[in-house]
């Protein structure tokens, strides 16, 4: 499950932009970098074409998180597969902190950065680190947001695979969302049997009264 820790690099690239809602971050060189998070020496190399390319690669995610959220697993693996291929990556073993007082590495999974552009490099491990994800938890942890205008992309790590929203605010958004169309469902239904007991007693004859 190493690897599995850059899929997170996919949500963030999704999330950049919230189309219902008209917005996108992505559309600068910085907001590029800011992607890469710790790994500014990969980020350094962004420059204005990397803002394009990334925005074509974030479509096709947010296409992944989609199909899986839908229920079409052999279609979110068939696009994921497809960006795989054309952004591959080059494993290899690391060791960057100590195991123990002797000084033995602690050994594990690490992608390899020779990718040819900062693009390139992003979503390789974008990917990867989903795929990774995907294999290991289910294509069914892969989701989109249900709070709209939201639509945000989330990784669901719940032990019942019970999440629905990419964040507690949303949740909590939701929720009162629906309270509010129960209570004004409800109102609805009392005026309207009120009306009805209204008429149904004006129709009674006078001598029944």
């Amino acid at each position: 499950m190493e690897l599995a820790y850059y899929s997170d690099y996919a949500v963030r690239l999704v999330n950049t932009e919230q189309p219902e809602r008209g917005s996108d971050s992505l559309t600068t060189v910085e907001a590029v970098r800011e992607l890469f998070g710790p790994a500014q020496q990969v980020a350094r190399r962004a420059n204005d074409s990397d803002v394009t390319r990334l925005r074509a690669v974030r479509t096709r995610l947010r296409a992944v998180f989609e199909a899986a959220d839908g229920g079409d697993e052999v279609l979110a693996v068939d696009l994921l597969n497809a960006l795989m291929m054309e952004f591959p990556v080059s494993p290899q073993i690391s060791g960057h902190e100590l195991r123990d007082q002797d000084g033995r590495p602690d050994w594990h999974m690490h992608i390899a950065d020779h990718a040819a552009s900062a693009t390139a490099s992003f979503a390789a491990t974008a990917c990867m680190g989903l795929a990774f994800h995907l294999t290991e938890l289910g294509v069914d942890r892969l989701g989109i947001c249900e709070a709209r205008p939201c639509r945000n992309a989330y990784l669901d790590t719940s032990t019942n695979r019970s999440r629905r929203y990419c964040s507690d605010r949303c949740a909590t958004r939701a929720n009162v969302a629906a309270y509010r169309a129960r209570k004004r469902l409800e109102s609805e239904r009392s005026a309207r049997t009120g009306r009805t007991a209204d008429t149904a007693q004006d129709s009674t004859p006078a001598t029944e009264r």
